[in-house]
């Protein structure tokens, strides 16, 4: 991949020498591989970048401490919840890649930070390696060539393979990386079953791919099957036993998701019991850096086949991430708006919506947080809408509790106030 030149810890301005930045210029580390263009893009942004590739999960509290930044980049270092126990002013994380459990979310949230990820950008990339183990399992490569290096020819049992045409993909979690591989399946001339949470039958339809409303289903029809859905608390083990147990013989099993979503326990029953081939490029332990020792057992047994989680991993894909990387932060810095955003809330535990119509003029809407202060209301969330001219503006003010008629009438008081309104919220 590509990979900036000269030294892996500096500290670049926009002509490549360090430079402070402007007032609306962003601080941003860098702790992990990232692509030249990605600095490069940063830099035209004015952004101060520190570019820190070898930074572990351990070495990230302190060098938040030693840079401050305002935004955090990583790829595959973790970063825990001591990144944002210290004060600081960081305030967003940006993912380098779609898959965001290796931040502690939580933890973020709870500081006010924001997290974002670049989800799409390695769909093809992924897929790609979906193929390349899918094709693996059947034609049994690493063996073929393990063998021929050892001296060996051994035509007679190489040449058992089943062969794809004609026979079923199973798609689990039809979005961005899902549709790839489905799309690739036709093209193998497979016939493509999908199953995803959100999916409807008019939606598969649409497709081209068979519906199917159960995961177990799914796994008694397919021959090959290709998990593709993100690492929440809900997908967690969530290909165990009963899947497993559904599975035809000699099925195939491709992961390049997440470790978590499948039960490795489980899996090792289904590969001992029913003779199925796996192509895994996740685990449920994997090193916290980019070389390590690794000790999955389950890499050990016989019919799996393993990459070193590296599916988003071609130019490409990083190329197509790390111009998605610097729109992010050029949006963030010009708006403070937050693209692809993972941790605002989609609701809030407000009862009430306050709506004060009010001239576009300095301290009306101090007045009006100054009434709830009093009051001891909290405020949830709130948007002020400009009208055109901006002569006049609206505010939605979410609460979690009801003002008094006194309180309504204080707000009211203003001069510049044209009308309060005040509605129940219903959940």
């Amino acid at each position: 991949m590509g990979m900036p030149t000269g030294s892996p810890s500096t500290a670049l301005g926009a002509a490549g020498a360090a430079t402070p930045p402007s007032d609306t210029a962003l601080n941003v580390l860098i702790a992990d591989k990232f692509e030249k263009a990605g600095l490069d893009g940063l830099n035209r942004l004015g952004c101060t970048v520190t570019f820190e590739a070898n930074l572990t999960a351990d070495d990230l509290p302190a060098a938040i401490g030693d840079h401050d930044p305002d935004v955090l980049i990583v790829r595959s270092t973790k970063v825990g919840e001591a990144v944002f126990q210290a004060p600081s002013k960081l305030s967003l994380v940006i993912r380098a890649g779609a898959g965001y459990d290796t931040i502690d979310v939580t933890a973020a949230s709870t500081r006010g930070v924001f997290v974002a990820n670049c989800p799409g950008k390695n769909s093809i990339a992924v897929a790609e390696l979906v193929w390349a183990l899918i094709l693996t399992c059947d034609r049994r490569l690493p063996d073929q060539t393990a063998d021929l290096r050892g001296g060996t020819w051994n035509k007679k049992e190489y040449a058992k393979a089943p062969g794809l045409y004609g026979r079923t993909l199973g798609v689990v979690g039809l979005g961005g990386i899902g549709r790839e591989v489905a799309q690739r399946g036709k093209a193998f001339g497979m016939k493509v079953i999908a199953w995803s949470r959100s999916l409807t039958q008019e939606q598969a339809d649409e497709l081209g791919v068979g519906y199917c409303s159960n995961l177990i289903n799914l796994a008694k029809l397919a021959d090959v099957i290709s998990i593709n859905i993100a690492a929440t608390d809900e997908t967690a083990g969530l290909i165990g036993s009963k899947f497993c147990a559904a599975l035809k013989d000699r099925a195939y099993l491709i992961n390049t998701s997440r470790g978590s979503v499948v039960d490795d326990k489980a899996l090792a029953n289904a590969i001992r019991s029913k003779a199925i081939r796996v192509g895994l490029d996740v685990y449920a332990t994997e090193p916290g850096s980019t070389t390590g020792t690794f000790t999955d057992p389950i890499v050990q047994e016989p019919g799996v086949y393993g990459t070193h989680h590296v599916g988003a991993s071609t130019e490409q894909a990083q190329q197509a991430i790390a111009a998605e990387v610097v729109r992010i932060v050029e949006c963030y810095q010009n708006t403070g708006q937050v693209p692809h955003c993972v941790n605002r809330a989609t609701s809030t535990t407000a009862t009430n919506l306050l709506i004060v119509r009010h001239l576009n003029r300095p301290g009306v809407l101090a007045h009006v947080f100054y009434t709830l202060g009093q009051a001891g209301i909290n405020v949830e969330e709130m948007e002020n809408i400009i009208y055109c001219g901006a002569k006049a503006a609206c505010a939605r003010i979410q609460l979690d509790d009801a003002p008094s008629a006194d309180h309504l009438n204080a707000i009211r008081a203003n001069d510049d106030v044209l009308s309060v309104n005040l509605t129940t919220i219903l959940s």
